[in-house]
């Protein structure tokens, strides 16, 4: 039986406009976890660079050892054991780019891999749904690509797929977090009908322009009236901030997740980098720092090194 393993798991962007819950992406930004038993070295002990340094601890509330053990227990009759976990985090914390999802995919992979269970990735979907609650960020951190989620009696089902034609994505991350709990708060339990005829209408035609090709179509299909409206005034200069994504030569900008990080997406042969400083300088005007990330799409998912 394997004594470590190391374990590479992307960054996602959840929602992707319109499809709320049921649509992410996985990016070419990483966090790498090293996980190590031992039999004869009882307890957790961690080692933190890059993102979460210094404040990351090692216990069972931590979501990177809770998830290994959520597996680890299940398939092994080793409940004494020594957990050592070197990470080495890239992807922002607490900003929408599914940090808590990379922490959730590495803790069930290498507990799957080091108790010798061995989970198909379709029974790793499920263990991480029920940790995370819902399909929509570890379906693309362990599919890679885009992905389209749905749950049938709490079992998540995913379909992974490739666009037709290549994107960029300009992640602006500004420097004040925001908290999950407290986006989904923001949206209210009830949608008038036209906004939730206005949402399902976007989210088919963003399918359709990524499978398709048809970009022309991504300005009209990456619009949302369900949950952004609702949370811009957790963002502060949220709307100033996608019009200068859209004036910089974005198709369009979106609420990373739950936020705070804002997103454009744009064909390759834009500047991205003039796209993404036209956003830091929005936010700016706004009195908020912000570090602009640009990105493609990640198609392999989490994969063992």
């Amino acid at each position: 039986m394997r004594k470590s393993v190391t374990i590479k798991i992307p960054a996602t962007s959840a929602n992707c406009g319109p499809a709320f819950d049921c649509m992410g992406l996985a990016c070419t930004l990483y966090d790498e976890f090293t996980y190590a038993v031992s039999d004869e070295e009882f307890g957790f002990h961690l080692k933190v660079t890059g993102e979460g340094a210094g404040m990351l601890h090692p216990s069972g509330r931590n979501l990177a050892f809770a998830s290994f053990l959520h597996v680890w227990n299940q398939y092994t009759q080793r409940q004494r054991v020594g957990i050592s976990l070197i990470m080495h985090n890239d992807i922002p914390m607490s900003r929408g780019l599914g940090s808590s999802s990379a922490a959730i995919v590495g803790g069930v992979m290498a507990a799957s891999i080091l108790s010798g269970a061995n989970l198909t990735t379709e029974a790793l979907l499920n263990v991480a749904n029920k940790i995370e609650g819902h399909p929509d960020n570890v379906a693309p951190a362990l599919y890679g690509g885009f992905t389209i989620s749905c749950l049938e009696e709490d079992v998540p089902h995913c379909l992974r797929f490739l666009p037709a034609k290549p994107l960029q994505f300009i992640a602006v991350v500004p420097e004040k977090p925001l908290a999950t709990s407290l986006a989904r708060k923001a949206i209210p339990h009830q949608i008038p009908l036209p906004d939730a005829v206005f949402n399902e209408s976007r989210s088919a035609l963003l399918a359709g322009a990524l499978l398709s090709g048809r970009y022309e179509f991504l300005p009209l299909a990456l619009e949302d009236k369900l949950h952004q409206p609702y949370r811009a005034h957790l963002i502060p200069g949220m709307e100033d901030v996608f019009q200068a994504g859209l004036s910089a030569g974005a198709y369009h900008c979106i609420i990373s997740g739950a936020g705070s990080t804002l997103m454009a997406y744009a064909d390759p042969a834009q500047d991205g980098a003039a796209i993404g400083q036209a956003m830091v300088n929005a936010f700016a005007a706004h009195g908020q720092k912000a570090a602009a990330h640009l990105l493609t799409l990640d198609t392999a998912g989490a994969k063992i090194l």
